[in-house]
């Protein structure tokens, strides 16, 4: 979890492989209104977000009920998002990848053909960001190398978590 540019994506997708498990990129779920305002530089509100983040709880639940793990990208920037996403699965472990505003800018304006840019976009989702703290969440800095993010992830989760289904 994370905002935008955090690199939510690339670790999860990297951490997905290490465990062999199924990785799902929460923007593959927006829908195209969603996306339409985020391209047009319209930030998204609880509203907007709602039916995104149940549609992802309902699949975490989905992965929980058949017994197989999963690894999902997904901003997660408010307690009560969290708290949605794990009516899928009591149990959701969170790694939020925590960066400064001039990180964070940089890597947005490298960014090719992804609907969300612009730094109207990401002060809007640092102004909604409520942080979770270290019982919430495993917290890493953006400015760590993906490899040893993921190493302080997987050091931090239960047993039964570290090593696939």
């Amino acid at each position: 979890m994370g905002v935008s540019g955090s690199g939510k994506s690339h670790v999860g997708a990297l951490l997905a492989s290490r465990l062999g498990v199924a990785f799902i990129d929460g923007d593959d779920y927006h829908s195209p209104a969603n996306v339409d305002k985020m391209a047009n530089g319209i930030p998204l509100d609880d509203d907007d977000r709602r039916e995104w983040l149940e549609t992802l709880a309902g699949l975490i639940g989905d992965h929980r009920r058949r017994d197989a793990s999963l690894v999902l990208a997904c901003s997660a920037l408010k307690r009560r998002y969290r708290e949605l996403l794990r009516r899928g699965d009591p149990e959701l472990a969170f790694l939020f990848l925590e960066g400064r505003r001039d990180q964070l800018r940089q890597r947005l304006a490298a960014r090719e053909e992804h609907f969300f840019r612009g730094e109207a976009m990401l002060d809007s989702q640092l102004r909604d960001l409520e942080p979770p703290g270290e019982a919430e969440a495993v917290v890493c800095s953006i400015a760590d190398s993906p490899e040893a993010i993921i190493e302080v992830f997987l050091e931090a989760l239960p047993d039964h978590w570290r090593y696939g289904p």
